[in-house]
């Protein structure tokens, strides 16, 4: 197969090209030959031959060397008349081939005019009669000669910037593309974490919630059969309900395009009485107090509060001995500051991220509340109280009130107020 590479065979087709302009220039040196100095036509005298073939010689090496086969082909062009020839376009068109060469392959604009300019003007001052004075065929035949090396260095000029320009475009398409597949594949591993992150928080949750139901039925199996048969049930409805949000996340997954509308409105504080009920059928008493005016938020923040709850609520029931948590909600004009904190009545703390080395390896929740508080423009503190217990903290940011849209939020009204999911929370 044949190779266009730099030193490799060519093909034929580049051979016939590369080879048909130097045999075209060699033809019209000829041609202009044949056109005496009292201007009768002849055949070609021996010094046409001889400034045919030392012009076109030089012509393959005008891609490697440019600027020298310009500077050959206009010596040449200039012994023209000292010859006996006849100085015109036909028998300069090496030297004009030349200069075309010339301003397409210079480093610079500059130089590439100044060469092509120079180049005009020797054949101008060689195309000068030596003897006799200027009749207006000479003063015209003059003009064309000079001004053909310029004609042909304004057309590669143009050439030059006309394959610059579509090599500019084709660099700005290759890096818009590669552009594209960077920005497909970092939202690709944003929704990735996203997803695991929602995995996380239902599996984690509703699994927390039925181990501790059933260690409940287990411990009251023998003594307490009736309390047993409610807390199975219960087993039953969390698992249910677990079955049943884990189905339609894998469902949404599993849409090939985008879903007309979701089966239900994501969770938000509306739902948090629901939540802390869920934890009290688990065994975990939580008190709610709130602080300002409650009022509704936008739908990612609304989520955020919501999971950072239920998140911090259950790593309380894994991970503290503990009983008893304290939910609070501090509603300011920027922000929202929502607070999870155990009575630290346990035996263990709920580990951190950055557990130490030789202890169980730390789980996502911290993790995943972090990443949910910093999505949406909040910052998430947690760690261990100095009276005792683990205290989760996350303060987001909220729009100006006549801006914000979204779900309602629990209790809220002027002022604050209390509500505890104990015994009478239901």
């Amino acid at each position: 197969m044949a190779s266009t590479g730099g030193g490799g065979p060519r093909s034929p087709r580049t051979w016939w090209r590369r080879g048909a302009v130097p045999a075209t220039a060699f033809v019209l040196c000829l041609l202009g030959g044949v056109i005496q100095v009292d201007d009768t036509l002849s055949a070609p005298p021996l010094a046409a031959y001889f400034v045919a073939v030392v012009s076109c010689a030089v012509l393959p090496l005008r891609h490697r060397a440019p600027l020298a086969a310009l500077a050959a082909t206009t010596a040449a062009t200039v012994l023209v008349q000292p010859l006996g020839l006849l100085l015109s376009p036909l028998i300069a068109a090496p030297a004009v081939i030349s200069a075309y060469s010339y301003s397409l392959a210079a480093r610079t604009e500059r130089r590439a005019a100044g060469a092509v300019a120079l180049s005009a003007v020797v054949l101008l001052a060689a195309s000068i009669p030596l003897t006799g004075d200027l009749s207006w065929q000479d003063t015209s035949r003059i003009g064309v000669v000079s001004a053909f090396p310029l004609v042909a260095g304004v057309l590669g000029h143009s050439v030059r910037n006309r394959r610059a320009y579509l090599a500019a475009v084709e660099e700005r398409a290759r890096r818009a593309e590669e552009t594209r597949d960077t920005e497909a594949r970092r939202r690709v591993a944003e929704e990735r974490v996203r997803i695991a992150r929602e995995l996380h928080d239902l599996v984690a949750h509703q699994i927390t919630l039925a181990n501790a139901q059933a260690t409940v039925a287990a411990h009251l199996f023998d003594t307490r059969p009736e309390q047993t048969r409610k807390s199975l049930g219960e087993l039953i409805e969390t698992t249910g309900h677990a079955l049943d949000e884990l189905r339609a996340t894998v469902g949404l997954l599993r849409q090939t395009g985008d879903a007309a509308a979701p089966a239900e409105p994501a969770p938000g504080l509306s739902r948090l009485p629901m939540l802390i009920e869920s934890f009290h059928r688990a065994g975990l008493e939580v008190s709610v107090h709130q602080e300002g005016t409650a009022r509704p938020l936008p739908p990612g923040v609304d989520l955020t509060a919501y999971r950072i709850v239920q998140e911090a609520l259950t790593n309380v029931t894994k991970h503290s001995g503990t009983r008893s948590a304290r939910v609070r909600l501090d509603w300011h004009r920027d922000r929202v500051t929502v607070t999870v904190a155990d009575d630290g009545g346990g035996a263990r703390a709920v580990p951190s991220a950055s557990a130490a080395p030789d202890g169980p390896p730390p789980g996502f929740g911290l993790i995943g509340m972090r990443e949910r508080a910093t999505a949406v423009g909040g910052h998430l503190s947690a760690g261990r109280r100095a009276e005792g217990g683990f205290l989760v903290s996350a303060r987001l940011p909220l729009p100006p009130v006549k801006d914000t849209v979204g779900g309602g939020v629990t209790g809220g009204g002027d002022g604050g107020g209390d509500s505890k999911a104990g015994g009478d929370a239901s």
